[in-house]
């Protein structure tokens, strides 16, 4: 009994938390994987877009609310997904008709397409810090728990307890839907296999009759849609600080970089090896040590390897240790 009483500890306050995590970062080094398989460079603004995008959810949010429309139990902000993807879709071609198109006619190394990435990075920021603040945004509504840790102490007559809120039930369900459909797209749809076939070689794409326009087009659109989950979720889990989605840069990055750069299910996987190597470095273990060791000798102190505050020093370390020993990430960065 000792040994499940831990094992819900580390579910309540490790486990399923990492999940929802690891799932919002899996929808964000998607996007990442696809624009670098795609059109071969790094999206630096990536974080920032994803803060656009749900700036533009937040914003139809409160319009549903103020109007008196919502799907209680669950958040309004799912009602006003749509209107944050058709915003983020547009930005997003606006952004490659402006800047990228241009550089990949004259076709600029790489090291120009991140340098222009950073430029959309700044200009995006701004808008969005211009709109929403540097504040704090709490957006959810709706039901907040699936199950509480009192519901679930009555129904199990453990002394430990569980609680799933809703939004980190939402965030799983909802990346696991959208990883299945992304797969689908890519390997059933001509469209799918277009983009396939244009990442793996563009100058035989280009012989085959393949338009490259559409297959960037098509990108873009997935791009868009991805972030806009992403950052939703997101938000809805943790509240929304334009600042916190530039901080998810990093995390999404060395996600797709453990995985492999290029390789849809590597994103996923490294998401969520993140996401638990972040979480597990930074949990305390006392409460579950507690538990596991004998009468007498339980630690007095946090048990924690490092504070929540160096969570993002953790996935450096990660990124560090892959580039240096396995640059090519766990799949060996395999093409779409």
């Amino acid at each position: 009994m000792e040994f499940l009483n831990a094992f819900i500890s580390l579910s309540n306050f490790m486990l399923i938390p990492a999940l929802a995590y690891g799932s919002q970062l899996a929808l964000g080094a998607l996007g990442i994987t696809l624009i670098y398989s795609i059109l071969r460079f790094a999206h630096f603004a990536h974080g920032d877009t994803m803060a656009l995008g749900t700036a533009a959810v937040i914003g139809g949010t409160f319009a549903l609310q103020g109007a008196g429309i919502s799907i209680a139990p669950l958040p309004t902000a799912l009602l006003a997904i749509p209107l944050g993807v058709v915003a983020m879709v547009i930005y997003l071609l606006a952004a490659d008709r402006l800047v990228y198109r241009y550089y990949r006619r004259v076709r600029a190394k790489p090291m120009i397409f991140v340098m222009a990435s950073l430029g959309v990075m700044f200009v995006t920021n701004g808008i969005t810090r211009l709109f929403m603040g540097v504040g704090e945004t709490r957006f959810e509504d709706g039901a907040r728990f699936v199950f509480s840790v009192r519901d679930f102490r009555e129904f199990t007559g453990l002394a430990e307890g569980l609680a799933l809120r809703n939004a980190q039930a939402i965030t799983i369900i909802t990346a696991l839907v959208v990883m299945v459909a992304l797969f689908w797209f890519l390997n059933r749809t001509r469209a799918g296999k277009s983009m396939r076939a244009y990442s793996d070689n563009e100058d035989l794409a280009l012989l085959s009759g393949i338009n490259p326009e559409r297959v960037v087009t098509i990108t873009w659109v997935i791009t868009g849609i991805l972030l806009v989950l992403a950052g939703t979720l997101y938000g809805l889990d943790k509240g929304f600080r334009a600042f916190n989605y530039f901080q998810l840069l990093l995390p999404m990055f060395a996600a797709a970089i453990l995985g492999g750069l290029g390789n849809p299910l590597g994103a996923i996987v490294g998401a969520y090896v993140v996401a638990l190597a972040e979480m597990g470095v930074t949990f305390a273990w006392r409460r579950v040590a507690s538990y596991l060791l004998p009468d007498g000798i339980e630690p007095s102190g946090m048990v924690q390897l490092l504070p929540v505050d160096y969570k993002f020093a953790v996935t450096f370390m990660i990124l560090v240790i892959v580039l240096l020993f396995r640059p090519t990430g766990i799949f060996k960065g395999k093409v779409l």
